[in-house]
């Protein structure tokens, strides 16, 4: 007895995401997690003491020159851990855009030989991602035993934080994922973007600083970038030098929103012509 052909066709419009198909290729999305962890850290000496030594690094830089050179405020608490603290949020979310927004582009092989939910490229990063920020988060506390700091009632919103990263860093891949397919300039305007959006960020400087010049209309308009929320929001769980910045945090989460189901629709309306295309 012959079995009926199964007939792939392409999703045509703009439509939501099926959650069915995504189910049933669960696997391949375990299998593509566990690759991006192990292939980034194969044949290294340091292996995932990497995910410790980028942000710390990165903190001797910026203690040197915005510390001790430029004296920038950090609120009261020594800028080291100021800054790190930002750093290891900050990280996550520019490995992850950045490895979701050319996955589809590093995988033209799959891509054009076998189908599959193409949403699984862009997805991958922003969850393997998360093991080198678990890393990384670890040396926090070893940062606040030094420097004499005490944990705060507020890290019990840091999952929050922590999924208004994640929502960002998938809102602004998908957009970024569907785009470099078809304009390779993504691939090189990629690391300027990056670095654009780090300064832009309060990562090496407090986000009260803001306020202080443009006003609470200018605060707020701020807020529309998600990560000022996240940051500022890690900082005072963590370190207690603000208030919990809710305010700032609702205006992210409703921005990361937005892009996140933009950027789905985008994907989705695009997807039909990644094969051909790439």
């Amino acid at each position: 007895m012959k079995s009926e052909p199964i007939i792939i066709e392409p999703v045509n419009g703009w439509q939501v995401i099926n959650w069915r198909e995504l189910r049933d290729y669960r696997d391949l999305f375990r299998f593509l997690i566990d690759r991006d962890i192990k292939v980034l850290y194969k044949q290294t000496v340091l292996g995932f003491g990497w995910a410790v030594l980028r942000p710390l690094l990165s903190m001797i830089i910026f203690t040197v020159i915005f510390g001790n050179l430029a004296q920038v405020d950090s609120d009261g608490v020594p800028y080291a851990i100021f800054s790190y603290v930002a750093l290891v949020p900050w990280l996550y979310f520019s490995t992850a855009l950045s490895s979701s927004a050319l996955s589809l582009v590093n995988n033209t092989d799959m891509l054009t030989k076998i189908y599959f939910p193409r949403l699984v490229f862009p997805m991958t990063p922003v969850v393997s991602k998360l093991v080198d920020f678990a890393v990384s988060f670890v040396i926090v506390f070893a940062l606040m035993a030094w420097f004499r700091i005490h944990p705060t009632i507020g890290m019990i919103y840091l999952p929050l934080l922590v999924a208004l990263m994640m929502l960002t860093a998938a809102g602004l891949g998908l957009w970024f994922a569907a785009m470099s397919v078809q304009y390779r300039d993504v691939k090189h305007a990629m690391p300027f973007l990056t670095q654009i959006l780090m300064y832009a960020a309060p990562v090496v400087w407090s986000g009260s600083l803001i306020a202080e010049r443009f006003g609470q209309t200018g605060r707020y308009l701020f807020g529309l970038y998600p990560m000022v929320g996240v940051i500022e929001g890690f900082r005072s769980a963590l370190l207690g030098t603000v208030p919990m910045p809710w305010d700032m945090i609702a205006i992210g989460a409703v921005s990361a929103l937005v892009l996140f189901v933009t950027g789905l629709f985008y994907f989705r309306r695009m997807e039909s012509t990644f094969a051909d295309v790439a």
